[in-house]
């Protein structure tokens, strides 16, 4: 397959769709409306003789927003560091737009290692080598082979992943969420993943309480380019760029920790040393590796057989965090 340049109709894209009038002044109905109207977009196909994008503009107000702007983009454009990076270009500054964007530099990982002495510098690079090959070994076992326990959110049925399905969402306040990044020394990220690890845990032990020790695992999916922060869609499209566009990604699988104890900071704080370390696994590198490989030798059809795989035998996939 290869791509080609095509007349882009922008009436095909864009979509302002039309909800039912209601004189209620509250936002509830619209929340609902909304709510459905996500859930078809993600349950209908991407029509394959156009470009594989649309927008939708949803000039209703719900509780959360005034409106709503969704973009649909097919995963073949790019990953989330691709189209992000792509979507980050249209936007200018507002103290000057003659400047480029600019964040937060996020602090050096390996900062600690090179302050090490040789000694212990070899003993982690031989604790890591070794890791690394476990977690490469164990993910492509539990990937294709070896199925989590079936509990309220996985039922392990054939073809889950095309049932219908609904959108649901939750805020969190942030400034709590800070606090805790505060007490426990993590990021902002590990608290969030500990929380999503520690609610699912709570359901699915009310559900059903035997379930409370049933092996679960996450899937966490990673950008693997080896770089620091946002590029522009410019530099992501010169040749020696490190962070080419495209599909550059890669899996952490993570095992959701068993509910033994009741503080829920003690939970997080166990949840993140087990990031930590799959974090710093090759592990995540040679599966993106293999993923390329295949991607090349057998198509991208390699890749959608091998996450059905991966959504029938594990219980939950978390995007959009960076780890």
């Amino acid at each position: 397959m290869r791509w080609q340049r095509v007349e882009v109709k922008l009436e095909e894209h864009i979509k302002i769709p039309k909800f039912p009038e209601t004189t209620n002044s509250s936002s509830i109905l619209y929340d609902n409306y909304l709510s459905d109207y996500v859930t078809s977009i993600l349950t209908s196909r991407t029509p394959q003789d156009k470009p594989l994008w649309e927008i939708h503009l949803i000039k209703y107000p719900t509780s959360n927003a005034k409106g709503t702007l969704i973009f649909k983009l097919h995963h073949a454009l790019g990953d989330g560091y691709s189209l992000m990076g792509a979507l980050l270009s249209c936007l200018q500054r507002a103290d000057d737009p003659s400047l480029p964007l600019s964040f937060p530099s996020r602090p050096q990982l390996n900062s600690k290692y090179a302050k090490k002495g040789l000694f212990k510098k070899l003993c982690l690079d031989i604790s890591s080598f070794f890791s690394s090959i476990s977690d490469f070994g164990s993910s492509l076992i539990k990937t294709r082979m070896i199925e989590d326990d079936k509990t309220p959110i996985r039922s392990g049925y054939e073809g889950t992943e095309s049932q219908p399905f609904t959108l649901s969402n939750i805020s969190l306040s942030l400034d709590q969420i800070k606090e805790i990044k505060s007490k426990l020394g993590v990021t902002i990220n590990d608290v969030l993943s500990g929380v999503i690890f520690y609610g699912i845990r709570l359901y699915m032990e009310e559900m059903n309480e035997k379930t409370k020790k049933s092996n679960s695992t996450a899937v966490v999916m990673l950008n693997t380019r080896n770089i620091e922060g946002y590029q522009s869609l410019k530099e992501m499209q010169k040749p020696e760029s490190k962070s080419l566009w495209g599909n550059q990604i890669s899996f952490l699988q993570i095992p959701i920790p068993k509910l033994s104890q009741s503080d829920p900071l003690e939970f997080v704080w166990k949840a993140r040393k087990l990031i930590k370390r799959k974090r710093r696994s090759f592990g995540v590198y040679l599966i993106g590796l293999l993923l390329n490989l295949e991607m090349k030798l057998k198509g991208s059809e390699v890749c959608h057989t091998l996450f059905n795989h991966s959504s029938k035998n594990l219980m939950l996939y978390l995007f959009s965090l960076i780890l």
